[in-house]
């Protein structure tokens, strides 16, 4: 199968220790130019907008808790942390890690001074994320053509957090799934799996269960197309206007409010350390958690 026609095409270069707070994957694209991937990758790879672009943050069955920094100039990839430490999602029984490639759709924002009317709640300040089904496991950094399937509204600490749910056009049974109600036909238990990992992932770290709108059921291509479609104008609001708090907004494509040519991208990115082993990971990274609701 071709790709869609506006597939975004780069290369990630990895710098610092995996597994540490000092790790960073930067992008280049197709010239070597440095970009951003919250900016400067588009975030629907079809006219139609049934396809995005979906920047993997966290291949299936890992447990690093790695995603695009909003905060960092051309927001690389980092570990996200807690208490000054390196974060990995807890082993929630029978899930191990992350149960679906994770990621996050460019050019997107979940604006945290809009209230959602659908879910009554804020935004969470972040681009919109997006778990792909399909059978082979990513790699982080990697950007892959996803079919847009549903997506459900996670409530997380009363903040909005859509989950976006697709399928990458290459899987063996794309052709099979395009729509949410195609995918327990075709995957049994997939979309009761995903509602409940959310609910509990956090649970093991004294977190409450997180909630969802509309029941937990996830709504359908058509609904889940249209809420990207809002994220992504928020996005463009932000980045072509004020701003908002700490996000970095430096782009080298895309014309917004802070464009920087390919040398200044380039000499960010030369104050970084060489990449090095990974850090060992603590066994209790492999703990198994059982959960009781």
């Amino acid at each position: 199968m071709a790709l869609p026609a506006y597939a975004a095409k780069c290369t990630v270069e990895s710098f610092g220790q995996p597994y540490t707070l000092n790790h960073r994957i930067y992008f280049k694209d197709e010239a070597g130019k440095y970009i951003s991937p919250f900016h400067d990758l588009p975030a629907f790879a079809t006219e139609d907008h049934k396809v995005v672009n979906m920047v993997c943050e966290v291949p299936r069955w890992t447990n690093a808790k790695m995603e695009i920094s909003k905060d960092l100039p051309l927001n690389p990839i980092i570990q996200d942390s807690k208490k000054g430490k390196p974060r990995f999602v807890h082993n929630c029984f029978p899930h191990h890690g992350y149960i679906w490639n994770y990621g996050a759709i460019p050019q997107t924002w979940e604006d945290p001074t809009h209230t959602d009317p659908a879910t009554s709640c804020k935004g969470d300040n972040d681009p919109i994320d997006i778990c792909d089904i399909s059978e082979r496991v990513c790699t982080i950094g990697e950007v892959k053509q996803v079919k847009v399937l549903g997506i459900m509204a996670m409530i997380d600490e009363g903040e909005t957090d859509w989950k976006v749910i697709g399928i990458d056009v290459l899987d063996p049974n794309a052709a099979k799934i395009n729509d949410v109600d195609d995918i327990d036909k075709v995957m049994p238990g997939q979309l009761a799996a995903t509602n409940e990992w959310f609910r509990i992932y956090k649970i093991p770290a004294g977190k409450p269960e997180n909630t969802f709108a509309f029941n937990g059921e996830a709504k359908n291509r058509d609904f889940a197309i249209k809420t990207i479609e809002e994220t992504m104008e928020a996005w463009k609001k932000m980045v072509t206007g004020d701003g908002f708090d700490k996000v970095s907004t430096m782009s080298t494509t895309f014309e917004g409010r802070e464009l920087v040519k390919a040398e200044a991208a380039a000499e960010v990115v030369s104050k970084e350390p060489p990449l090095v082993e990974a850090a060992p990971l603590d066994p209790l990274v492999h703990k198994w958690h059982y959960v009781k609701l």
